[in-house]
């Protein structure tokens, strides 16, 4: 990996953040409960959700314009960090031993594929 390509490489895993955040809006959108199916889909928790994963997709294709293709498994796994740390902070979720090993493989594996 170049110097050039390290500010893309940020770009790619910050776009994987954003939708990391706009997954858990989304579930938390879910948890409440609304009186028709439009009120669902059409409030702002959920509006809001959507235009992240649209700037998030945006954000994946600039940051592929400098970085290979082979570096989206690195992108991929990392979202599996960014969501397990909102379920613990946000939803109050509980990581067991095997999820933290799976969790420090997965952080193992995105470090290494990278350097």
């Amino acid at each position: 990996m170049t110097r050039e390509m390290l500010p893309y490489l940020l770009i790619g895993f910050f776009s994987v953040f954003v939708s990391s955040v706009s997954q858990t809006l989304l579930k938390k959108a879910s948890m409440k409960e609304r009186s028709s199916i439009l009120q669902e889909y059409l409030n702002l928790p959920v509006i809001l959700a959507y235009g992240m994963f649209f700037g998030s997709t945006l954000l994946t294709m600039l940051a592929y314009k400098k970085l290979p293709l082979s570096m989206s498994p690195a992108f991929e796994s990392s979202s599996y960090l960014f969501v397990t740390l909102f379920g613990v902070t946000i939803f109050k979720e509980k990581v067991g031993k095997r999820k933290l090993l799976a969790l420090l493989l997965i952080l193992a594996g995105i470090l290494i594929f990278t350097l």
